[in-house]
């Protein structure tokens, strides 16, 4: 049996003809850059998150990099965040000539742990300008905890939702936390588009304001600039796209959320506690799954075995930001951030997606404890 990590056709599929019929009218328009579509999924996109205003922009990565402008993050600044995640979170720190500043991660969630965050705001910490927790994996941070400490330091909060959109905090859902949230709508996200996009939530209206300048060179009226911004826009076909999956996200999120059930479940009945650890949800939380992450022992050579069985699996993220090369002028040593090096060691994510069957998820299990049972020392 051949069980891919992610089967983006099966999706598109069911969806074939409602977006070529879309697609189609954008090209009869011959309008491809902030039109009605755009407007009309920053509409959706604010109202489907919780929150007042939703700028679209280039991609996720834009995203971040153009909520840390509009946060007047600059050169000297230093922004918190944490070493295990995708990098350009900490990369759009470090392009505005900031200082990332990290911090260790939840064990169980994976996620900014808060208490760190506070203990180094005890400590004096100065310069701090912003922090960014990232939802990792569709698993929302302790919002409640890192808003009432960034509040008491007065240190904006841009929330890394790029995995995360549908997850919730407390009956809240993702991108209404913070001062600013981005978006990622690249095509392995739960709501993929065709291509790079992005989209940038706040409940501000003077910075949405903003960010609508910055998006189009600094411009604010065609030819004169206020700002150095970017050339950082959503497209039309990509915003046509999105808003025929975004009617049926929700419903792809509960498809997810049963299918790590049912992981759960096979796990549970293989009895590989010992070797293997599934997914911890947080009391209060919705988690979306856009990663189903295990951690397992041998993880190296387990994933091998899942390969030549016919299983994608995928390592997210197998370095730490700290030990990567191009930070190595931050000066943080190996050892510096424990949780986050041993979670790069060990974390193997597995196959998750909607259209994921009943007897695929039992082969990816059936092929794990095999591995165990054949290696158990």
């Amino acid at each position: 049996m051949k069980v891919q990590l992610l089967d983006l056709s099966a999706q598109y599929r069911k969806i074939r003809k409602e977006v070529l019929e879309e697609v189609k009218k954008v090209c009869d328009s011959q309008h491809y850059i902030l039109g009605r579509n755009v407007s009309a999924l920053e509409t959706e996109v604010a109202a489907y998150c919780g929150a007042r205003f939703a700028v679209g922009v280039a991609s996720g990565t834009d995203a971040l990099l153009l909520a840390l402008m509009a946060a007047n993050v600059g050169p000297g600044d230093k922004v918190v965040t944490t070493p295990f995640t995708f990098f350009a979170t900490a990369g759009s720190i470090a392009r505005l000539g900031a200082v990332p500043v990290f911090v260790d991660i939840d064990p169980d969630t994976y996620n900014l742990d808060p208490g760190a965050f506070d203990a180094l705001l005890k400590k004096g910490a100065k310069g701090i300008k912003a922090v960014i927790p990232i939802h990792l994996y569709g698993q929302c941070a302790d919002m409640g905890r890192i808003n009432r400490t960034a509040e008491r330091h007065g240190v904006k909060v841009i929330e890394d939702a790029a995995q995360a959109i549908g997850a919730e905090y407390d009956g809240k859902r993702a991108c209404s936390f913070g001062d600013m949230a981005c978006l990622s709508f690249y095509p392995t996200k739960n709501l993929g588009g065709i291509g790079d996009g992005g989209m940038i939530t706040t409940d501000n209206e003077k910075t949405a304001e903003r960010l609508r300048m910055l998006r189009v060179h600094g411009s604010r009226v065609r030819y004169y600039h206020d700002e150095v911004g970017l050339n950082s826009r959503l497209d039309e076909i990509q915003a046509a796209v999105l808003r025929v999956k975004l009617k049926r996200l929700d419903a792809w999120a509960d498809a997810r959320i049963k299918n790590a059930g049912r992981y759960g479940a096979l796990f549970a009945k293989a009895g590989l506690a010992g070797n293997v650890t599934t997914p911890f949800v947080a009391p209060g939380r919705r988690m979306v799954y856009n990663q189903y992450v295990i951690r397992a022992k041998r993880r190296d050579e387990l994933r091998a075995h899942l390969g030549a069985a016919g299983v994608g699996s995928e390592i997210y993220y197998p370095v730490p930001l700290h030990l990567q090369k191009c930070f190595k002028y931050l000066g943080c040593k190996k050892g510096a951030f424990p949780v986050s090096e041993q979670a790069a060691k060990e974390v193997l994510a597995l196959p998750i997606y909607p259209e994921l069957k009943p007897a695929e998820q039992k082969y990816v299990v059936e092929t794990i404890t095999g591995f165990y049972a054949r290696n158990s020392r």
